[in-house]
């Protein structure tokens, strides 16, 4: 099949694509109904469900996972013995943090320049689309059948992580049950490289409370000689953190490297937007420091606000602390070397109590199957260049579960994102010559393997 064939159908899609986007970016679909009524998400989820009914999937249902979302499933079947591929994104978002903060209405789609703007529109109703432009391409081209046999769910509260996918596909396992599976929720390094994430940070969280006194106290009368709950916080946090800033944790490997492609400092203060004067930290390299080691981040901390603030000695305050966890490392081992860690602190004599919460498991795809092999060709034929392999610092937990339950499955991490789609913060966009870029390459993946396949 011509690649050439391929792209030129999703051109003539694109302006579909764009009008299919704004519906889907006008949902606000924030799983936290204290923030946006659930409403938003079931209507974003029937808009899917109705999109995936009209490229005549079948079976096309709305699943009630455990946490109360719904994720959106339907298969396309082919001919007997054809591989079978799902396709996954996921339609909730993140919270628009401050709306006044955007440039344009979060929830509207905005083209301006060469960019689409709106919530979303990157991470991950972009990536929503993407696969449907893909499947209606290879439909007009290819001619009715897919090749394969396409499965798709876009599920519906990943962003707050939950687990309700994670939890439905332990139950109904073969649902999910694919030879190839695609995970439309990561990036690319640049507009014009076509990137394929290999590794997956996971991520553990505890919180950490320090307490010094029965109660406030007034700092004149007793300033100087009543210990500080709160200064003995900043202690604790920052035995996390070496003179250049890098993470150290009692018990955990902080010297690993990474060995794909590079991540060189000058586009990574560019990517991070670091200010002029702001060196980077860790001392290191960004790759081994972002997709390579452990990274703690001081979440949150509970202290009085500047504004209304007493003259008072603290008597007690809390932290919430992340810890993004390298491929190698068992996330629950993680958590208790950084409990651990945190409890041997020297806090000046403070208590110190450290609750351990959440643990998700980090991710690494083997790369030298089949469906691999039939990317990189389509990538490579689509963009000219080769692929980069990447790591990615974040969690998709749906990876861990889903390659726990089938094993033999191979992974392809992928999507729309660039380092300009500033995804999750304030205006976040997508370029439509990459989402058309990506649906072309994804196109083109389907009938390759398919090919591969029948050889």
């Amino acid at each position: 099949m011509s690649p050439r064939a391929l792209a030129d159908a999703v051109q003539a899609l694109m302006p579909l694509a764009r009008r299919e986007l704004a519906e889907l970016v006008a949902f606000r679909s924030v799983a936290d109904a204290s923030l946006f009524p659930a409403s938003e998400c079931e209507a974003a989820a029937r808009w899917i469900a109705r999109a995936l009914s009209a490229l005549d999937f079948t079976g096309v249902r709305l699943l009630e996972t455990p946490d109360g979302s719904k994720a959106v499933w339907g298969e396309l079947p082919a001919p007997a013995g054809s591989p079978t591929v799902l396709l996954y994104a996921h339609y909730d978002v993140q919270p628009p943090i401050d709306e006044a903060a955007w440039a344009t209405d979060p929830f509207r789609l905005t083209e301006v320049g060469e960019r689409w703007y709106g919530r979303g529109a990157a991470d991950c109703k972009g990536n929503v689309l993407m696969h449907l432009t893909a499947l209606r391409a290879l439909a007009e081209v290819h001619g009715g059948m897919p090749p394969v046999h396409v499965k798709f769910v876009a599920e519906g509260s990943e962003e707050q992580g939950t687990g309700g996918l994670e939890r439905y596909a332990e139950r109904h396992p073969e649902l999910l049950a694919a030879d190839a599976v695609v995970i439309a929720d990561t990036g690319n390094t640049a507009v014009g490289t076509p990137t394929l994430t290999t590794s997956l940070r996971g991520m553990v969280t505890v919180e950490v409370r320090t307490r010094t006194l029965a109660a406030n106290v007034h700092s004149g009368s007793f300033g100087g000689a009543a210990p500080d709950a709160l200064v003995a916080l900043i202690r604790v946090l920052d035995s996390l953190y070496d003179e250049d800033g890098g993470t150290v944790v009692d018990g955990l490997d902080t010297g690993r490297t990474w060995a794909g492609a590079p991540y060189p400092a000058d586009r990574f203060r560019e990517d991070a937007e670091v200010l002029p004067a702001v060196p980077l930290t860790g001392g290191g390299e960004p790759a081994d420091l972002v997709w390579a080691r452990p990274a703690a981040t001081v979440l949150g901390i509970d202290c009085p606000g500047v504004s209304g603030a007493t003259s008072t000695v603290q008597a007690r305050a809390r932290a919430l602390v992340s810890l993004r966890v390298p491929p190698g490392t068992p996330a629950v081992d993680a958590r208790e070397a950084l409990a651990r860690h945190l409890e041997a602190a020297d806090a000046c004599g403070a208590e110190v109590t450290v609750d351990r919460l959440g643990a998700w498991e980090p991710f690494e795809a083997a790369t030298g199957g089949p469906a691999h092999r039939a990317m990189r060709t389509a990538m490579r034929d689509v963009f000219g260049t080769e692929p980069a392999y990447t790591g990615q610092g974040g969690s998709i937990p749906v990876c861990v579960t889903l390659a726990d339950l089938h094993p033999d499955a191979e992974f392809l991490l992928l999507g729309v994102q660039d380092p300009s789609s500033r995804i999750h913060s304030v205006d976040e966009s997508v370029d439509p010559t990459l989402l058309a870029r990506m649906a072309t390459a994804e196109a083109l993946f389907l009938r390759r393997l398919a090919d591969r396949s029948a050889g």
